[in-house]
């Protein structure tokens, strides 16, 4: 279709259910254009009209307000949404230590069961390929017992630095030396169009479509866990940089009084990893332990493990305040393996995010994320989702 057509497609994808007066206004296209665009898209199975209190209307974005008809006279009021059963994908993360999987409709929505290959001492590109093959056969048959259209794309999300949305050329916790076109190989292995995409992208491009991003201006994304990442998107799209992958938040000041990192960075945002927490633990403790024995001791509320909870929590409040403070997004998304953390410490968060703003801000508005990895494969879903209707 035409470009209009794409972006119809794409906004009622992303604001849906949408009434056609209010998405002619937001595009700025005439009611007949519209009208013979959005025709085109229902005779295509692409989108369909619901009543309009058939539920409520999707987000809007937060600086547009929708002008009031004068007309009411002709048909009644009718949404259009995109068919959620007319297109499926199948989305795919890969880390350190096993590869997920999942099927999702054209809503973003999970439709399949929960799919894992680990990963041991082999983690070749072409064992993460047939790894991949193998996730993409037993989705499509999930989606087949369903009688859900065959998928449509295959999405791969990594952690590290993607080109051209298939080949990776720096992927640390895989240890892959040089560019590996990791998108052509499960094409050709799977028959299946694939795209491949940072993780943390995708997690924003997920949450801007069909999370808490939709209709914000500018969303951020901030994890924690193995490493510290941060991502930024501005109308649903994230901010290109080609250094962007590379970690580059995970060395920010963040308490002049905090631990020194491996690169020999006092207090940077490296104190958030997993690593440098067992660290900090076992030094309050008086012994060696690992993240998996705070972590324990965090949720049953031993003493010392709540001290560093808050002290962390603290320190991640000053990192969301200064993500704020200079990309100055609405809302921030804190995701990641260890994002409980966050739910542990909210209010230490809190105190961290108002000790960087200026009295007189607004409260910067956070989600916390329960953390699954198949969050992340539906998130590399819907990366393609969006790239196939763009």
């Amino acid at each position: 279709g035409s470009e209009h057509t794409h972006r119809v497609a794409a906004a009622i994808a992303q604001y849906g259910p949408i009434a056609r007066t209010t998405l002619a206004q937001m595009l700025g296209l005439s009611q007949g254009a519209l009208s013979r665009i959005t025709s085109d898209l229902i005779y295509a199975g692409v989108i369909e009209e619901l009543p309009a209190e058939a539920g409520p209307s999707g987000k809007l974005p937060e600086r547009f307000t929708p002008r009031e008809s004068s007309d009411r006279r002709g048909r009644p009021q009718t949404s259009l949404v995109l068919c959620s059963n007319a297109r499926t994908f199948i989305g795919v993360k890969v880390h350190g230590m096993s590869i997920v999987a999942a099927a999702v409709n054209a809503h973003g929505e999970v439709v399949s069961g929960r799919h894992e290959v680990p990963i041991g001492a082999d983690q070749s590109a072409e064992y993460v390929v047939s790894a991949i093959t193998r996730l993409v056969r037993e989705c499509s048959a999930d989606i087949a017992s369903s009688g859900l259209p065959s998928p449509t794309a295959v999405g791969v999300a990594v952690g590290g630095h993607v080109v051209d949305d298939s080949i990776v050329t720096f992927a640390p916790f895989l240890h892959w030396d040089g560019a590996t076109d990791l998108g052509t190989m499960v094409t050709e292995a799977t028959g299946l169009p694939c795209g491949v995409f940072n993780d943390i992208d995708s997690l924003l491009v997920d949450a801007s479509w069909f999370g808490p991003g939709v209709g914000v201006d500018m969303f951020a994304v901030v994890t924690i866990g193995v490493g510290v990442g941060y991502s930024l998107a501005v109308n649903g799209k994230p901010v290109q940089y080609p250094d962007k992958s590379y970690g580059l938040v995970g060395h920010v000041l963040i308490d002049p009084e905090g631990p020194r990192c491996t690169s020999g960075h006092i207090g940077c945002s490296q104190c958030l990893t997993d690593d440098s927490i067992a660290e900090q633990y076992s030094a309050i403790v008086g012994r060696a332990v690992s993240f998996e024995d705070f972590a324990r001791d965090a949720k049953e509320r031993v003493p010392q493990a709540t001290q560093l909870v808050n002290r962390t929590c603290f320190r991640l409040g000053s990192l969301v305040a200064t993500v704020a403070n200079i990309a100055m997004p609405g809302h921030v998304m804190i995701a990641g393996e260890s994002a409980f953390l966050a739910k542990l410490g909210t209010d230490s968060l809190r105190d961290g995010i108002r000790f960087y703003r200026h009295s007189q801000t607004q409260p910067v508005k956070f989600t916390i994320m329960n953390h699954d990895w198949q969050l992340w494969a539906k998130a590399a879903a819907s990366r393609v989702i969006v790239k196939h209707i763009g």
